[in-house]
């Protein structure tokens, strides 16, 4: 399991929804400080609901499933209250389903045969999953919540869904954090974890305007591991009262049934969430299981090479990126004077954004062990050009214009983060 990473944000939110065998794409890799970059890695842009599943993608994903040694017919449900919700999933145990004719029936019935500790994985009462909780909850007691779990089900795969919770309660850098290690987690003991993005908040505007930040961090951190991301959020926005309940927080259950997937039942939150969860499920099957060929021929990938004469570019919003400056960068730059004073003389990493109208660039950057900055500059990739700095957080307000996101390093403390961005 890693120990450390770190996660800059920079995020954009919107969409509409999309047909079911949409993908998204996907990052991942480290870099030697020469600058040499393999074939360029998959990003997850966020026109789709589902991330795709590339030929290297689905070769990363059976390395992982590999190492595993839990039931391919068993999943773990691990999050909220959205999760502990008696209409997630749990009626794929019964009768009362309607798949609208696809092909999905295999799948169904694969995890019916599943044993969670006694009972299916769609039936099974998650030890890791409880109502109010925040990511970092199920990352308490010893052995953790999630660690129970895992011990109770002994599952293939997991579906991980935080946030609505901890917005408002905890610090968007320490929700990555618990997000990250729970799915570090999981993959360091060979299973694959399936994340999604979460609800609107309809019950508090303030909440709801945070919630494309969050999405953002779970997006960069399914992508920088290779995970299936379900893009939960983008589907529900054209429902009416978005799929949710009256309480304006949790999902609602169309009149026939929580697995009624046909046209009427997909105005109703649970409906809709049930139905790109088991259609990830069943990609996984056929793919990582089955060994059926990768269905994603292509996928938008990361151009450039971090240096500051050939930046990644960042050109898909939401954007994520992962990187280790203990091996990976350059010293062009050890201060920012225009912005702070502060020794950056470890290695760092250039992003190059192209703004084409007024907005605010969001940029949070998250570290364990590492002490990874934020620089934000203006038209050259020089630290003359410093408009924003801080270890944490940057809102800045942008016009258009060339804009380079530095990722540096605070004095020899190099390591791991995860780059995020979007504008909003």
């Amino acid at each position: 399991m890693r120990s450390s990473l770190g996660i800059l944000v920079v995020a954009a939110c919107g969409g509409s929804p999309s047909p079911l065998d949409d993908g998204g794409t996907l990052s991942d890799g480290d870099v030697p400080v020469d600058g040499t970059v393999a074939a360029g890695t998959v990003l997850y842009p966020s026109d789709r609901t589902l991330s795709p599943l590339t030929a290297d993608l689905v070769a990363n994903l059976r390395a992982v499933h590999a190492t595993s040694a839990g039931s391919d017919a068993v999943f773990a449900k691990i999050g909220d209250s959205h999760t502990v919700s008696t209409s997630y999933l749990a009626c794929f145990a019964g009768t009362n389903v309607d798949l609208d004719s696809r092909d999905l029936a295999s799948t169904v019935a694969h995890f019916k045969a599943g044993d969670a500790a006694g009972t299916t994985p769609y039936q099974r009462v998650s030890l890791a999953a409880t109502v109010g909780w925040s990511a970092g909850a199920v990352l308490t007691g010893s052995p953790t919540r999630l660690q129970q779990e895992v011990d109770a089900v002994d599952p293939a795969f997991a579906t991980v869904m935080f946030g609505s919770n901890d917005i408002g309660g905890n610090r968007i850098d320490l929700y990555g954090q618990n997000m990250a290690t729970i799915v570090d987690t999981l993959l360091a003991q060979g299973i694959i974890p399936i994340m999604s993005t979460i609800p609107p908040r309809d019950d508090s505007a303030t909440a709801d305007r945070m919630v494309p930040r969050y999405n953002a961090v779970v997006r960069a951190i399914a992508q920088t591991r290779g995970i299936p991301l379900v893009d939960l959020h983008r589907e529900l926005v054209p429902l009416p009262a978005h799929g949710l309940a009256s309480d304006g927080i949790h999902l609602q259950t169309g009149g026939g049934g929580a697995c009624n997937l046909d046209a009427a039942g997909l105005m109703f939150g649970n409906n809709v969430r049930n139905l790109h969860v088991l259609a990830t499920l069943d990609r996984l099957r056929r793919t990582v299981v089955e060994s059926e060929p990768a269905p994603d021929a292509e996928a938008p990938r990361l151009r450039g090479t971090g240096a500051p004469a050939d930046p990644f570019v960042i050109d898909v919003l939401p954007f994520g990126d992962r990187r280790d400056t203990a091996t990976f960068g350059t010293r062009e730059i050890a201060s920012y004077p225009a912005c702070s004073p502060a020794d950056e003389s470890g290695n760092e990493v250039y992003y190059r954004i192209e703004v084409t109208a007024a907005t605010t660039l969001r940029a949070y950057v998250i570290d364990h062990a590492a002490d990874i900055d934020l620089q934000v500059l203006r038209d050259a990739p020089t630290a003359t050009g410093c408009i924003s700095r801080h270890d944490t957080a940057v809102d800045v307000a942008v016009e258009p214009g060339t804009y380079y996101v530095v990722a540096d390093t605070y004095q020899d403390n190099a390591g791991p983060y995860t780059l995020v961005v979007t504008t909003d």
